[in-house]
């Protein structure tokens, strides 16, 4: 019985991001709230969604801050990304991201440790700048 409540929780979960993601992708053009593009990016795992990842990346260049940033977190893991994941860190927080700042920052760290590339020095400036303007004004974090 426990088994099928779990697994009831998780069709229904499903189903609700699905519902999302249909309704965003009716109101073309509209950024949906943080928690449903967060909730998208969970979807897409380890193994990729491919549609999911498609619809993170029409919200990143719509400019949603959180979308950028979920998307560079999802290229933390390709080597081959790693840049676009620099350049979307750097634009969410321009935009006032701060976890995307903590990811420069966590960026700039590594290359620190000799693993990151030239991109690291401006990861490292654009984090603090936004780490700066965080602390001088009324900041509500994403």
């Amino acid at each position: 019985m426990d088994l099928f409540n779990k697994s009831g929780v998780l069709v229904s979960s499903v189903l609700v991001l699905v519902g999302a993601l249909i309704a965003c992708q009716a109101q073309e053009g509209t950024v949906p709230a943080s928690t449903v593009i967060e909730a998208a990016a969970m979807q897409i795992g380890p193994q990729g969604q491919p549609a999911a990842e498609r619809r993170l990346q029409e919200w990143a260049d719509q400019g949603s801050a959180v979308a950028q940033r979920e998307l560079a977190l999802r290229y933390l893991s390709n080597p081959d990304k790693r840049s676009e994941a620099i350049a979307l860190f750097e634009r969410a927080a321009s935009a006032g991201d701060a976890q995307a700042a903590v990811g420069l920052v966590g960026m700039a760290h590594e290359a620190g440790d000799g693993i990151g590339g030239d991109g690291a020095a401006n990861a490292a400036r654009t984090a603090g700048r936004v780490i700066k303007e965080a602390t001088s004004v009324n900041y509500a974090p994403h």
